[in-house]
């Protein structure tokens, strides 16, 4: 079965509709048949529905994503109440261990993401892993820093990235390598994304899902639940009426 790829974190301007359509036709021309873009909480569905033809003419199916930064565990439920029928993906910034424990294990959030350079609040460590096993959240890791960083920086962050690769390995969590790029010039092809992921550890197969299977899999995942007839894992509505 011919994989697809998808990039599930791209940073665009709404505001510069030239430059959107731009970074889009690059992804697609790369070969990329998926993409995320991240919008603000307060995205009108109009804006929405732009983007998502902007996509469909460029030929790239259009995921919607929001960035959650909530300040503690509370913030956090009462903005994936509001939220989680909104957008196709949730990804929670995990700035406190609180947070992140409460991301993990949450099942309304589909990736887990953490500061790329305050190392000292990179919390994905086994606890952290088993709760998102339970959960079904992945460790999405943006390649961004490791085009542009450096020196000791560069080199440290693959340090926990390595780390945290052979902990999610370990209980089975995903890992989804996104570019989290706003600019044409910094896209990769997608085989060249996975290639990135062997500096942190992932193997050639590991690698190639964590930019096709693992993201396309949340994303069905979610559209599945997010379809009017939805009931359960399993379970939908085929017919209403008295004469079912």
């Amino acid at each position: 079965m011919k994989r697809i790829f998808a990039d599930l974190h791209l940073h665009l301007n709404a505001k510069n509709s030239d430059g959107t359509v731009r970074v889009l036709s690059k992804a697609a021309e790369l070969g990329y048949g998926l993409v995320g873009v991240s919008l603000a909480a307060e995205t009108r569905d109009e804006e929405v529905e732009r983007l998502r033809s902007v996509c469909s003419e460029v030929g790239v199916d259009f995921v919607s994503r929001v960035d959650l930064r909530p300040r503690n565990p509370d913030n956090l439920m009462r903005q994936l109440r509001r939220l989680r029928r909104k957008f196709e993906i949730i990804c929670v910034a995990c700035e406190s261990k609180a947070v992140a424990r409460q991301a993990a294990k949450d099942r309304r959030v589909d990736l887990l993401s953490f500061p790329l350079l305050d190392f000292r609040r990179r919390f994905f460590d086994r606890a952290e892993a088993e709760l998102a096993r339970g959960g079904l959240a992945a460790l999405e890791v943006d390649v961004k820093p490791l085009l542009v960083l450096e020196g000791p920086a560069r080199v440290r962050l693959l340090s926990f990235l390595r780390r945290e690769a052979a902990v999610a390995k370990g209980f089975g969590v995903p890992v989804v390598v996104s570019s989290g790029v706003s600019q044409k010039l910094l896209l990769r092809k997608p085989r060249e994304m996975a290639a990135l992921g062997f500096l942190f550890g992932l193997d050639e197969v590991s690698g190639l899902d964590a930019v096709s299977r693992s993201p396309v899999a949340l994303v069905e995942r979610n559209r599945e639940k997010l379809s009017p007839g939805f009931v359960a894992p399993g379970i939908r509505v085929v017919k209403e009426g008295r004469d079912c």
